[in-house]
């Protein structure tokens, strides 16, 4: 990958919720390739946040269809460093964890691990709710998300 400022990537917002914890979850995902826009949600009963914040990345990534330089952002400090750091030690120790406990969500971590490493991808953590276009957005789709299991359509 170049450093040129010309070369175009793919931009992912991504963002998770849940109604109670675990309660009525969704995720929502606002791709952005150029002038190309993208909105993605769905959503699950009985999730957690987290599990929510990680299917957000996975559905998004599933959407790519050939390699092209990824630029992540999530307002998700538990994917972020769980994918950038945590996932080595997770993986080494047979995904059990520092404080030697299974690892939570291991299903959606090898999936999302899976998944990465089809792609060149940036991580950039954004603060949530600070009025940032592409992480509003991707809330937005996330709670569309929710309302989706509640039987309304999003």
């Amino acid at each position: 990958m170049t450093t040129d400022n010309t070369e175009k990537k793919l931009e992912i917002w991504t963002d998770g919720a849940s109604k109670g914890n675990p309660g009525i979850g969704g995720w929502g995902a606002y791709l952005v390739w150029g002038a190309h826009t993208k909105e993605i949600f769905g959503g699950a009963p009985n999730v957690t946040n987290n599990q929510m914040e990680l299917t957000a990345v996975i559905e998004a990534l599933k959407l790519i269809r050939r390699p092209c330089p990824v630029v992540i952002h999530t307002d998700s400090s538990y994917v972020k460093d769980g994918i950038t750091k945590w996932i080595h030690g997770w993986k080494k120790k047979n995904w059990v964890t520092a404080s030697k406990t299974p690892v939570k969500n291991r299903e959606l971590w090898q999936e999302l691990d899976r998944l990465c490493g089809q792609f060149d991808i940036e991580w950039r953590w954004v603060k949530g709710h600070a009025g940032e276009p592409g992480n509003e957005k991707a809330d937005e789709l996330a709670n569309k998300g929710c309302d989706s299991v509640g039987g309304r359509k999003g």
